[in-house]
This record gives structure tokens, C-alpha cells and sequence, in this order.
């Protein structure tokens, strides 16, 4: 980013003064300690009040601060920016500087998968054009506008990754960053306590099509009822993916071991794709990067190589060391009941000289129904190919109980969240360099203590 402070002024609707002609801000950051020499601060209000750390800011090199208007002390020392809202004035210029980039813009949803799927797309993209992606997960009301402002002016493609926790946030993103292509990936049961059923979550995630242009396109899990029923009432075209014959892009021959795997797609029978990752929700997430491939002509070879090198965000599923010589299979950044019986089916299947051991945290926010999907999560744990699991969280204890009627009381063991340190020192105590262990929560039960205890540092 490179604009003068006059023009996020006008883009802004304030009149701007005549010395901000030779003031050049080169990025954006609302947090005071990791912003660059060049940077409009924006203070934005949340927990805290970011207007206390103007100073802050200042003496890391900020050029100038957004200022919301009903706080006094304005600073005489900086050039500030009378605004109404800061986080409102934040989002205007992130709409002003995606209409001046002009990206084409492909947006993803989904209960589960956002992260990894927006990997993908951005890989795949790559190989053509100039792509930005959202860093990390900044994929809320304050993410997308920066993921925005950090676009290279050069920038073809900008994909965009979009998370919620309420209705109507998916819409205010989406009207945002109006997408050319929206993707939902699957509905889970992710933040279900806010929503209440699976069906609104469906209803919430297909607020993507409300900014998505008119000659825009849609692409979705076609082996999602939910997605197919809503999918039909819409403007836009529609594109599935999926394992059934009916979708427009079909996975067969799947086959996974424990650290990749492969598939080939109906539409493309010659060749074989290769993902370094487990289980076939992740290979689902590899054909809705290949149907934005697709649409954007990408060669399917160029496609393939991608897919096999693509780097994934930190935290995802990912495989370590442990520190005896045992796999770990870390899942720790979120979970819901579809997403971690999705996982414990791909681990059952690892192959392995030893024991697999599944370690599985709370799954947080799901509301009054939360522990009957905790106990769910025994259809999922057979007793022939996991030899022990180890429960963090009170929730957790819903499926102790089922499951004690499958396993000797000796293969279930509880903790609760305080006791991440025993939990460890047990697994330590019971692991050998011929096991396998799975770690998989919600990132509130803050199970990357224990690999962080488990593993060799990388």
C-alpha cells in the first residue's frame, strides 16, 4: 500500500489539509507496537481503548492516526483524522482501496476447513497470478479490511477468508469485499450456541452470496443438503464439489496413509493429485480449490503440483515429533463435532507399529446441546484401532461415559483444563517411539501446552 494521507482523507470524506499532500503512508495497523515507519495508526475500541496508545504508536513511526471524534486530547504532534468511528472508517478505506487495487476477489466460509481451503486457493492462483490471502485468520470485521490494505498494488487475486460468531456478519464481510467467487466449504456445528441449529448456520454461511456479484459464481459442498436446498434460490451460478456423482467436481480413488492423500477428480480422469495432509474432508477441501482453479483456467497440472506444495497456515492439522520419536497428530486450533469425528475416522486409519492414542479437548461454544455432541463423538472412536483416550475439560466427561462401555476403565483417562501439565507427564510416561497420538480441541481448551510439552521444538 503507498497513498498519501490526502487521498485516505478525501476517501474518507475529510477535508483534507495541505501539508498531508507529502505525507506518504505505506501501510495500516491498529497495533501499536508492530506497526512500520509509514503507518496510519487506527485506535480502534474493544477491550481496550486503542486511542491510549497513540503514543505508542508515534514513537514507533506511525505518520499519522485516525482519531474518533467524541474523545478529546486530540494529538497537535500527528496529523489525526477526525472520524465518527474508527473501526466504520477502517472498513471505508479498505472498500476504497479494493475499488482502487480492483482484485478479483474469491471469499471463503465454512464451519470448518476456511483456513486450509484458502491455502489451497491462494497455491493454486499463484501459479498465474499475483494473489494476496488473508494472513493467519484475520477473517472478522477488522481482518478483511487489513487483509485489504495489505495488498500489493500489483495484486490480480485477492483471496479472502471470512469467519462469524453472529448473523449478518457474513453479510457485512461479503458487501465488503463483493467477491467475483464466494466458497463455502461444509456446515458444522461450529458456534451452534449462537446459532441454535445447523440449518441457521447454513442460513448464516449464505450471507457470502449477498456481496457476491451478479455474474458472479458460488462454489459449495454439493454432498451438503443444507448448501443444496439454499444454493437453488440464488441469482448467481453455482458450481459443487464433492464425492457424489451429481457434483460438477467428483473425488474417486482416495487413498491416505499418514502423512498424504491422493485422489483423482471425474472431470480430469488422467490425473493423480497429492495433498500432505490426512483424511477425506481435506481432500473435499482440495476439490474447492480446484473448482476456483477451474474457473480461473488454471492448467490441471499446474494445479496438481500446488496441491502437493502448498504451505498451510500454522496450527492446522499438522504432523510432529515427539520428543521420544512418536507421532503427533496436532489439531488444536478449533473443533466441532463434524470436524472431529472427520479427524479421529483419518487417524483410525494411520498405519502403525504401536498404540494410536487420541487426546481430545472440549469443543467449545455449542450450546445447550453440548453434551450429547460430546458423547457423539464415540461413534467415531473405535476400540480395535485407538487403544486409549485421554479427555481434557468438563464436557469431555459426557463422553467418558459412553465410551466406558466400549473400553476397560484403565484406556480412559480425565483431566480437567487446570491439569494440562499431568496430562502431559502421563502421555510421556505411556508413549514409546512406535505410537501415534492425536491432540484435537477447541483452541479455548489451549491443548498446544501439551505438544508444546510432548513434541521437540521445530
Amino acid at each position: 500500500m503507498k497513498m498519501q494521507l490526502s487521498e485516505i482523507a478525501r476517501a474518507l470524506d475529510i477535508e483534507a489539509k495541505e501539508t498531508w499532500e507529502d505525507i506518504t503512508i505505506t501501510s495500516v495497523s491498529f497495533d501499536s507496537r508492530q506497526l512500520e515507519p509509514g503507518a496510519l495508526f487506527v485506535p480502534l475500541i474493544g477491550e481496550q481503548d486503542g486511542h491510549r496508545y497513540v503514543r505508542s504508536a508515534l514513537e514507533n513511526g506511525a505518520s499519522a492516526v485516525l482519531w474518533q471524534n467524541d474523545h478529546s486530547d486530540i494529538p497537535n504532534d500527528i496529523p489525526a483524522l477526525l472520524v465518527e468511528d474508527t473501526l466504520v472508517a477502517l472498513q471505508a478505506l479498505g472498500r476504497y482501496y479494493l475499488q482502487k487495487i480492483n482484485p478479483k476477489v474469491v471469499a471463503v466460509t465454512g464451519s470448518n476447513g476456511k483456513t486450509t481451503t484458502k491455502d489451497m486457493i491462494a497455491a493454486i492462483l499463484s501459479t498465474q497470478f499475483n494473489v494476496q490471502k488473508t494472513f493467519a485468520n484475520f477473517n472478522n470485521e477488522i481482518g478483511v479490511p487489513m487483509t485489504i490494505l495489505s495488498m500489493e498494488p500489483n495484486t490480480e487475486i485477492l483471496v479472502v477468508e471470512m469467519g462469524m460468531d453472529r448473523f449478518g456478519q457474513i453479510d457485512e464481510l461479503s458487501r465488503l469485499a463483493q467477491p467475483d467467487v464466494a466458497v463455502i466449504t461444509m456446515i458444522g456445528e461450529a458456534h451452534i450456541e449462537f446459532f441454535g441449529t445447523r440449518a441457521r448456520i447454513a442460513d448464516a454461511k449464505m450471507e457470502i452470496v449477498n456481496g457476491l456479484k451478479e455474474d458472479g459464481l458460488l462454489i459449495y459442498n454439493g454432498d451438503e443438503p443444507l448448501l443444496v436446498e439454499r444454493a437453488n434460490n440464488i441469482k448467481q451460478a453455482t458450481f459443487t464439489f464433492g464425492s457424489e456423482t451429481t457434483d460438477d467436481l467428483q473425488a474417486t480413488n482416495i487413498v491416505s496413509d499418514a502423512t498424504k492423500s491422493s485422489f483423482r477428480v471425474a472431470l480430469w480422469p488422467d490425473e493423480n493429485f497429492t495433498i500432505k495432509m490426512i483424511g477425506a474432508y481435506n481432500v473435499k477441501n482440495a476439490l474447492a480449490a480446484l473448482s476456483v482453479g477451474k474457473e480461473f483456467m488454471i492448467d490441471v497440472s499446474q494445479m496438481a503440483q500446488a496441491l502437493e506444495n502448498f504451505d498451510l497456515t500454522k496450527n492446522r492439522t499438522e504432523w510432529r515429533v515427539g520428543v521420544k520419536g512418536f507421532k503427533i497428530l496436532s489439531d488444536v486450533y478449533n473443533s466441532n463435532p463434524t470436524a472431529a469425528k472427520e479427524v479421529l475416522t483419518a487417524f483410525s486409519d494411520v498405519k502403525v507399529s504401536g498404540k494410536r492414542i487420541a487426546v481430545l479437548g472440549d469443543m467449545l461454544e455449542l450450546g445447550e446441546n453440548e453434551r450429547q455432541m460430546h458423547a457423539s463423538l464415540a461413534e467415531a472412536i473405535d476400540p480395535t484401532k485407538i487403544s486409549e483416550v485421554y479427555l481434557c475439560g468438563p464436557l469431555m466427561e459426557s463422553l467418558a461415559e459412553v465410551l466406558l462401555a466400549k473400553f476397560d476403565s484403565t484406556q480412559i483417562h480425565c483431566y480437567a483444563p487446570d491439569e494440562k501439565e499431568h496430562l502431559s507427564e502421563d502421555l510421556l510416561t505411556k508413549l514409546t517411539s512406535d505410537d501415534v497420538v492425536l491432540l484435537k480441541a477447541s483452541h479455548g481448551i489451549h491443548l498446544e501446552e501439551v505438544l508444546k510439552k510432548i513434541a521437540k521444538s521445530e
